[in-house]
């Protein structure tokens, strides 16, 4: 009996010390801030068979590891004027997914001519699937979605683009 009461008050003061050394952790806010667009050149599209223009945007240009690994995530959307331009040294099948975009794209995939080669459109947000540019490629450009329609862009047309 003498050993269960020894029990019983060593678990209690055990119990206590815990608790009353358990302090209750500041949580850190970790503040970001907002990520905006800028522009670092403008891009226009062409009608392939008659040349006749069909937009000019601004672009903003996705180059280095980072950039292209990053694209625009973490922001909350974009102008209809607007833009991300990624230029790949190599062309290849280039893959894409929506991981940490808010906002829901047409992605345009563009041939080393210059050529569009393959559109996707309305790509879902957050969704982490591949969207794979199905050809060969050298240049994908992201827009706000529908607006490959808007501007009645398909496959075959051509791009021009210029640095700031």
């Amino acid at each position: 009996m003498r050993t269960y009461y020894f029990y019983l008050i060593a678990t209690a003061v055990c119990t206590t010390s815990l608790v009353s050394s358990c302090k209750q952790e500041e949580k850190k806010v970790i503040k970001t801030e907002p990520v905006s667009f800028t522009k670092e050149g403008e891009l226009t599209i062409y009608r392939a068979e008659t040349d006749s223009l069909l937009t000019k945007i601004d672009i903003e240009i996705a180059e280095s590891d980072y950039e292209t690994q990053t694209g625009l995530m973490y922001r909350k959307g974009m102008e209809n004027k607007q833009g991300m331009l990624f230029i790949f040294s190599d062309v290849a099948m280039h893959s894409f997914y929506m991981k940490n975009t808010e906002f829901p794209l047409d992605i345009i995939y563009i041939d080393e001519n210059l050529k569009i080669a393959s559109i996707h459109k309305n790509a879902e947000p957050l969704n982490e699937d591949g969207i794979s540019s199905q050809v060969p490629v050298q240049y994908v450009l992201e827009i706000n979605a529908g607006l490959s329609d808007t501007w009645k862009i398909k496959v075959g047309d051509k791009i021009d683009y210029t640095r700031k």
